[in-house]
């Protein structure tokens, strides 16, 4: 979600729901100007009063419009603005700043270091590169971190007790004091502002040698909300961006020198800039002890570190919050021992990634057929349909690399730089694995990790399965994590013994194109304990005896309904990886698209009527009711008590339709039943709300989470971020992001964990549980297929095989609300479609995955309602969303009031009741409270009542006195 794109859009929308009111306003000051003019006709005292007694008319009609409009039209808006907001306690900031320190501390990952250069002992360090001035602290849009209060690089290090050459850090601020701008609106400045080599003085080089034998070269980069980072810089560097007609493909960079081009065309983002090369060339040349950082989420080609001599050690830190840098002084000194590990696949050349050419922007060239009864949607988008293929299908990240280089498609050393999984550490340890212990539905398996070292440390144990493949049967990566642990500090010669276990059905895979069920097939399933993906210590082997098919005959891991073929639709016309005779298929399933003609419709607001999908014998709910129950008294209540009927009974029409509209940041008061005012917000670095007013501590990105590989990490950092929510009275967080890493150029990457779906559904669940246990429900998003940001409000078909989307995409929102079955949590749709089916319309997805299949009860609402041209209200309601993200209506509301719609709005507002009464808002609730706000304006009122009757008093007073005076004379 964004929570600054559609300002003036909110502000128009506000107007125009107040036309009425400023009509009868505008008529009203005619009226007193009429009069006032035709005061002139009579003699005084008359003439006085009757001005007088038009003046206090106009006042008194603009007092009641504006009351009218307050306490109905707009109240729900101003409910959101002029919220009653707490502020943060000390201690809380203070606990929140400490816990993104120790997440950082774990999250931060050492990849190489040669000779044990590092630690090193406090001392003087040159840092050189410019972003070690301008570091990354998390991302843009809702992810933004405030850095007034924010620890930078060169603080974190000096905290850990080292000194910095100030002449070099001078150089940098003066060169560029601010970092450029990644904005949703304006588009993007990919400058990345680096002093040519050629303009480092011999004195300057001369004075850094002097200072130090060591150096320390910061390189970063940025993605945010709106924006894929850029996969070839040459339309970036000639403008030609510009011209492609939607917003979030606008992109622009200034070269640091005159003499060259920083990027070349068909160069990434992701790669290492002129200048910045000749800027490692010249460190290289001038010192010999060379420490690398890369600050950034997005895995960036890192191999050029290898080959350079003086490069000793080399450490990944992305968006490390307001304390996070402190955790890099503290590794590099050695108070910590980095125990980090890749949440992803990174790759010596991401031009060889198979999702390479299906990323970025591609648009259908029929648009103008296809969308001909959604004019206005297509016009809003720009004109553009767009698409994207998820032509990989489950081979993401390191499943494709593994198993394609265990199937002879490549030489694994040259393609990947950094395993998944992978990370160093200051001392060693040797990991052993045990025998099997197998239950009917459980395996588990002890691991001993002793550290060998003479350094106290952490380890991660990271347990995978390797499934028997059929050739041309089910699609199956070869290595798959099932279950991962992290150990407590160990000293040296110390050993811990962890119990690392996973449910068998976690091994089954979603058969697709045969039963359309989960399936384990029969066969001998390798349980292999590695120290990533690629490095195996040992393995076990787990035999299935006969092949299961999980049907109605017992369901797949929990689920309420048996799981079969929902996205058909989904698939379309495209070609899609397959393992089959050794990746045969590769170069025609990963090659650029080749069809951009679509072959259907795009729904959008003119092609969707409610009255098509209306039941003739739907009968319409009973509404407005006095049945006496008020929503308190369900607080506890199973989803299916009959109660709740009696209480949705008391509901009106237009109550529904103001809750379900104005969902932006709150959860809208509904008298009839007393149900108060909730207040909802961003975002994943903490409370971020410009709607509200409300600013948080800044937390690390979840990339630096998903790295710790840290359960009770991740539990800690909700609790921390939910004690601040508390502080001010909110209850709903937009968080946290759970979609994948498909890309190394999403632009929201540091918003989501990782290319696993399995280690980001267990980071998701902890983290889920941790907001819950702090009084929040969460808004696990973006549900569902979220990974691209180009053209992301463009129409933007989504294609991927039902296999993948179950398997990949789905699995941290299946785990997350399995584990949260009594409805505390909540979901938020996405902009996306699925096929040409609107995420947030999305019936199959929705109601029969989310709701029938995995049990869910709670609330879900959908992305910023923006007037996108598609996000049509009844649609979503018909198809599952139950409240609009909105604060000023847009285009939010019902419009469909038949007794179909009416029954799906009572759905939702059920929905909606049963998450906000279970949780931490009605702890303490008191019936009748009114918002300080309201109290304020109707003081106001007595206060305008009063003074206008004391006027009229004295106006008809001094109007009979004068009257008396004319008649004496």
């Amino acid at each position: 979600m964004g929570n600054v794109e559609v300002a003036w859009e909110d502000v128009i929308s506000v107007i125009q729901m107040m036309r009425t009111h400023l009509i009868i306003i505008g008529i009203a000051f005619v009226c007193m100007i009429a009069a006032l003019i035709v005061a002139k006709r009579w003699k005084k005292p008359m003439r006085g009063l009757i001005r007088w007694q038009s003046v206090f008319a106009f006042v008194l009609i603009v007092v009641l419009t504006i009351n009218s409009a307050v306490t109905g039209t707009i109240y729900n808006t101003l409910n959101v603005i002029l919220s009653d907001k707490g502020e943060l306690k000390p201690e809380h900031v203070e606990n929140s700043r400490r816990v993104v320190e120790e997440v950082t501390n774990e999250g931060i990952i050492l990849t190489k270091n040669e000779d044990g250069f590092l630690p090193l002992a406090p001392q003087k360090i040159n840092v050189f590169g410019w972003a070690s001035t301008n570091p990354i602290y998390g991302g843009t849009g809702s992810g933004t971190v405030d850095t007034a209060t924010a620890i930078g690089i060169l603080q974190g290090l000096e905290n850990a007790g080292f000194e910095t050459n100030e002449e070099l850090s001078e150089l940098y601020e003066q060169y560029r004091a601010d970092r450029p701008a990644i904005s949703i609106n304006d588009g993007q400045d990919w400058t990345l502002p680096e002093i040519p080599a050629a303009e480092y003085s011999g004195e300057v080089l001369d004075h850094a040698k002097d200072f130090s034998d060591v150096a320390v070269v910061v390189l970063s980069r940025t993605g945010g909300e709106g924006a894929d980072l850029p996969y070839d810089m040459g339309p970036v560097m000639d403008g030609s961006t510009m011209e492609i007609g939607t917003k979030y493909m606008k992109g622009s960079y200034t070269n640091n020198s005159d003499n060259y081009d920083d990027f070349e065309a068909g160069q990434s983002y992701l790669e290492l800039s002129r200048t910045e090369k000749e800027l490692v060339d010249m460190v290289c040349d001038e010192f010999d002890n060379v420490v690398v950082i890369y600050n950034g989420a997005n895995t960036m080609e890192m191999g050029w570190t290898e080959e350079y001599e003086q490069i000793k050690s080399v450490l990944l830190c992305a968006g490390a919050g307001s304390t996070g840098f402190n955790a890099l002084g503290n590794i590099l000194s050695g108070e910590i021992n980095p125990s980090g590990k890749t949440a992803d696949t990174w790759l010596k050349d991401i031009h060889k990634a198979p999702y390479f050419n299906n990323i970025g922007h591609f648009a259908y060239t029929n648009t103008e057929d296809v969308t001909a009864a959604a004019k206005a949607a297509w016009e809003k988008a720009d004109g553009i349909v767009s698409f994207v293929n998820y032509v990989e299908g489950i081979y993401v990240g390191y499943r494709f690399y593994e198993t394609a280089a265990q199937e002879g498609l490549f030489n694994y050393e040259d393609t990947v730089m950094y395993p998944f999984g992978y990370g160093l550490s200051y001392t060693t340890f040797q990991q052993s694995m045990g025998d099997l212990q197998v239950t009917d539905s459980a395996v588990s398996v002890d691991v001993t990790v002793t550290n060998t070292g003479n350094t106290a440390g952490k380890e991660i144990v990271e347990l995978y399965y390797t499934p028997p493949y059929t050739n041309g049967g089910i699609e199956k990566s070869s290595v798959n994590l099932a279950a991962f642990d992290k150990t407590d500090l160990l000293e040296p010669g110390q050993s811990q013994t962890m119990t690392l276990t996973f449910d068998v059905e976690d091994m089954a895979s979603y058969d697709t194109y045969e039963t359309g069920h989960y399936v384990l097939e029969a066969g001998d399933y390798e349980i292999s304990l590695r120290t990533d993906s690629h490095t195996l210590v040992d393995t076990r082997n787990y035999h299935v005896a006969e092949t299961v098919v999980f049907d109605e005959n017992g369901t797949h891991n929990g689920d309420v309904q048996v799981a079969e073929r929902q996205f058909d639709f989904a698939e379309g016309d495209v070609t899609y990886l397959s393992r089959k005779n050794g990746f045969e298929n590769y170069a025609a399933a990963t090659a650029k698209p080749v069809d951009f003609e679509l072959d259907g419709i795009v729904q959008g607001n003119g092609t969707y009527d409610p009255a098509v999908f209306n039941h003739a014998d739907d009968v319409m709910p009973v509404t407005g009711a006095k049945n006496g129950m008020e929503l308190y008294d369900l607080r506890g209540a199973d989803y299916d008590d009959p109660r709740w009927e009696s209480l949705l009974d008391q509901v009106t029409v237009d109550e529904m339709v103001e809750l379900i509209a104005f969902g932006g940041h709150q959860n809208a008061a509904v008298g009839s039943v007393n149900k108060i005012r909730i207040l909802d917000t961003d975002g994943p670095a903490g409370v971020n709300s410009s709607t509200l007013g409300a600013f948080g501590t800044g937390f690390c990105s979840e990339v630096v989470l998903a790295q710790t590989w840290n359960l009770d990490l991740a539990k800690e950092y909700a609790e921390a971020m939910g004690l601040e929510f508390a502080d001010f009275h909110i209850v709903g967080w937009y968080a946290p992001s759970m979609n994948m890493h498909r890309s190394a150029f999403g632009g929201r990457d540091f918003e989501y964990y990782s290319e696993d779906s399995v280690l980001s559904a267990k980071m998701a669940v902890a983290e889920v549980e941790g907001a819950v246990e702090s009084g929040m429900y969460p808004f696990i998003k973006h549900f569902a297929l979220n990974e691209q940001e180009i053209n992301r409000n463009a129409l933007c078909c989504t294609w991927s095989t039902e296999q993948a989307i179950r398997e990949i995409y789905l699995k941290p929102f299946e785990e997350a609300v399995k584990s949260n079955p009594d409805g505390k949590i909540a979901v938020m749709s996405s902009y996306n479609f699925i096929g040409t089916d609107w995420a947030g319309g999305c019936a199959a997805l929705l109601k029969n995955v989310l709701r029938e299949e995995w049990g869910f009860k709670g609330m879900v609402i959908s992305d910023y309602f923006g007037n996108y041209g598609y996000m049509d209200a009844d649609r979503a309601v018909r198809g599952g969303t139950d409240m609009m993200l909105g604060t000023a209506g847009n285009e939010a509301i019902m419009t469909d009031l038949s007794a179909t719609s009416v029954i799906a709005m009572r759905q939702a507002v059920k929905n909606i009741f049963y998450t906000t009464v279970n949780s931490s808002a009605y702890e303490n609730y008191v019936p009748g409270t009114i918002p300080n706000w309201l109290k304020i304006v109707y003081g106001a009122d007595l206060a305008a009542a009063v003074l206008l009757a004391g006027l009229e008093i004295l106006v008809i007073r001094g109007y009979l006195k004068k009257r008396k005076i004319d008649s004496a004379e």
